[in-house]
């Protein structure tokens, strides 16, 4: 049997470098968070703000993870 072929989430150059613009923000030490205006510390935190940035600004970047919700029993 054939493998079926899965989806691969694409990202537009424009998303790529506003993750790359946002990064090199992060490397100086210069990258806040929210309106808390706290440093940002983690890299995974960093990229997801470059990609949060980049929706916004009209990029072509798949849509955020969603939250499963726990549901009682």
């Amino acid at each position: 049997m054939a493998k079926k072929k899965t989806a691969k989430k694409k990202y537009s150059k424009g998303a790529a470098r506003k993750v790359a613009v946002v990064m090199r923000e992060f490397k100086k030490g210069e990258l806040k968070s929210g309106r808390s205006d706290a440093k940002v510390t983690s890299r995974k935190q960093a990229i997801a703000i470059g990609l949060s940035e980049a929706r916004k600004a009209g990029a072509k970047v798949p849509p955020a993870p969603r939250r499963k919700r726990k549901t009682k029993a």
